[in-house]
């Protein structure tokens, strides 16, 4: 379960940040930043806040609404057009940032937790984490709400482009959206760099 050994390594107000999306064939690519400052750690539902891929969608649900309520955090989208002009890594890397900079205009950061193994341009000294969100709390935090976001953002997406499975798979690249991509065509919401879909836009062409 994670914990606050690493945000207590550091003085002041240390954020978590973490990225979803990176892995779909549609819709942007998601990052949050939180921060759970030290005299707000005293809640009681922070011990129910884990990696949000271990979660159940109610409890994300209900923790996303605390957490947003709660604590300082930002949520930054990535558009598919970006993804394709500047690649996936980089367009996960700007998400990460551009949700830092909003969370530090009114709280002053120390330092940034990063998910994975890389951090972006930040404005403030940082620290990359493997499996973070299994191991800090406002990693694990930022996951929750950065998934609930973009799952709800893909679930509505779904009403407007139905057939592809959206509202089940988030865009990723399943049997049912593959399928889809041949029965329905491209989306203005899918990324043209991603095989599946530039392999068929080759087959338009």
């Amino acid at each position: 379960m994670p914990d606050f050994e690493y945000e207590n390594k550091h003085e002041g107000f240390v954020c978590g940040i973490d990225e979803v999306g990176r892995g779909p064939l549609a819709g942007p690519v998601v990052a949050a930043c939180v921060v759970i400052p030290p005299d707000q750690r005293h809640h009681e539902f922070i011990k129910g806040i884990n990696n949000s891929k271990k979660l159940s969608k109610t409890k994300r649900l209900a923790l996303s609404k605390l957490i947003l309520s709660l604590f300082p955090s930002a949520i930054a989208e990535i558009a598919p057009e970006e993804i394709d002009r500047i690649n996936i890594l980089q367009a996960s890397l700007l998400a990460m940032r551009k949700s830092c900079e909003q969370v530090n205009r009114s709280l002053k950061i120390s330092h940034a937790l990063i998910d994975g193994n890389r951090c972006p341009e930040l404005p403030c000294p940082a620290t990359p984490i493997i499996k973070g969100d299994d191991r800090s709390l406002s990693i694990a935090a930022a996951s929750i709400i950065a998934k609930v976001h973009r799952d709800t953002l893909m679930e509505k997406l779904a009403k407007d482009f139905p057939g592809y499975g959206w509202e089940r798979n988030a865009g990723y690249p399943t049997y049912e959206h593959i399928a889809a991509l041949d029965q329905h065509g491209i989306t203005i919401h899918h990324r043209r760099t991603f095989a599946p879909v530039k392999l068929r836009l080759k087959k338009i062409a």
